[in-house]
């Protein structure tokens, strides 16, 4: 097992940047395997934390494809003098050594998204109220839930609490949690394969509970919005258990059969706003106490003022200000917070459409005109989709007004946010254009 674990680092150099891989990857040495679980050491608690975060998964994947078997990890910490110390529910500071729960079905559960890391304010407390009542039973009428919230403010944590909750509480409850986009990939994968019949059955005779992420991905889909209405139907028939979450309200989703967005909004529908002053500054706090360290006040109380826009962006101070310091070896104070903070705040009054339509047609070397004509030339379809991608991303404009700036329907501005946001995770040079354009505006280089 010790070689498989070097193959599968090799593997990773080849994957993961270079210095991602020196910073993170390469500390890493391989302990033990007991029975199907490979036990992994990191130099320290921090470490371990954002291995688990960032790179668990991607871990997990390599190792079975050289072991040829699935596997479990473990990470554990390496005390000073080589030892390994387990992690044990004693050991407050830190996670449990697994970071992610396999449902029975679907994507996995992250770790550390439960209701008790769950930082609860002004703009969350209902949507948390409701989503604890459904996973505790308290209302029995209540079956389903509809999270509406943008990027960033939690509704993922809220939907993944869920599941850790009914499958500690209620350990013979099946529970499925997926993205509208993982449902409708197994859908076509299954009328591909014939086997629509075992789909249907495992959706609607085997499921307890449904977590479903980014429904508006459905738009337009005439025949995945059939099926997930059928399913949905039977599930509420039979007093199953039903979260939904999307950037946008049901009846905003263009292309959505009447029957889909009634499923949809039978529920309790609950909005998810941006964190106030207060509730940041106790984000932080409860960050900080679970990655062990301390942080001057000042400083907390300085992130909190700067970082205002959602709870991923605190979350990104606050790692870039811990990571910088342990790197530079210097002490966590206002300057070095300063520093980090001022690549990480968007110049929001800058940056308007007309600011990032400008800077995409001098990247591709396109004419104001072209972006907003009627032209379906790649050349500028893509450029188009971006513009509206980072529209979308960077200023407060609506849908309706995002696709009035480029002379199209808010349906067709969705659909180029969707294409884009799907382009980044399959499509690597899609990813460093976007990742290019987004350091410019947020640099204030437009």
């Amino acid at each position: 097992m010790d070689q498989i674990w070097k193959n599968a680092k090799a593997d990773l150099k080849e994957t993961i940047l270079v210095h991602s891989y020196r910073m993170w990857i390469d500390p890493i040495e391989f302990v033990k395997c007991d029975e199907g679980c490979v036990f992994l050491s990191c130099p320290n608690s921090f470490s371990k934390k954002r291995i688990l975060d960032h790179y668990a998964m991607l871990i997990e994947k390599t190792i079975e494809r050289h072991a040829g078997h699935p596997c479990t990890l473990a990470f554990e910490i390496a005390e000073g003098n080589g030892a390994v110390r387990k992690c044990t529910m004693d050991d407050a500071q830190l996670p449990l050594p697994n970071m992610i729960i396999r449902p029975y079905s679907g994507r996995y559960l992250r770790q550390d998204y439960t209701f008790d890391q769950f930082v609860v304010g002004g703009n969350n407390d209902f949507a948390y109220s409701a989503a604890l009542s459904l996973a505790s039973r308290q209302q029995i009428q209540q079956n389903s839930l509809f999270l509406l919230a943008g990027t960033g403010l939690g509704k993922s944590h809220l939907s993944q609490a869920v599941g850790h909750y009914v499958l500690s509480e209620f350990p013979r409850q099946r529970v499925f949690y997926i993205t509208a986009e993982d449902f409708t990939n197994e859908m076509i994968q299954s009328l591909r394969s014939d086997s629509i019949d075992k789909f249907k059955e495992k959706y609607r005779r085997q499921c307890d509970v449904l977590l479903m992420e980014d429904v508006h991905f459905l738009s337009g889909k005439e025949r995945t919005q059939t099926e997930l209405a059928l399913t949905l139907e039977a599930l509420m028939d039979m007093n199953k258990k039903i979260i939904f979450s999307s950037c946008y309200l049901p009846v905003e989703i263009p292309k959505l059969d009447e029957k889909l967005q009634s499923c949809l909004s039978s529920g309790i529908i609950t909005r998810m706003d941006p964190p106030n002053y207060r509730t940041r500054i106790r984000i932080l706090q409860k960050k900080t106490t679970s990655i062990g360290l301390q942080i001057p006040e000042e400083v907390t109380h300085y992130l909190a003022t700067e970082l205002t826009e959602n709870v991923r962006q605190l979350n990104s101070g606050l790692i870039g200000v811990v990571t910088k310091a342990a790197l530079l070896g210097s002490p966590i104070d206002l300057d070095l917070a300063e520093s980090v903070v001022k690549n990480i705040v968007r110049q929001q009054n800058r940056i308007s459409i007309d600011v990032i339509k400008n800077l995409v047609c001098k990247h591709y070397q396109i004419s104001p005109k072209d972006i907003v004509s009627k032209s379906r030339k790649h050349a500028i379809v893509r450029p188009r989709q971006i513009a509206i991608y980072l529209s979308r991303k960077y200023t407060d404009q609506p849908l309706q007004a995002i696709g009035r700036s480029f002379n199209r329907y808010h349906a067709t501005a969705l659909h180029a946010i969707n294409t884009v946001e799907r382009g980044i995770k399959q499509n690597t040079s899609l990813q460093e254009q976007v990742a290019y354009l987004s350091k410019k505006l947020e640099a204030g280089k437009f």
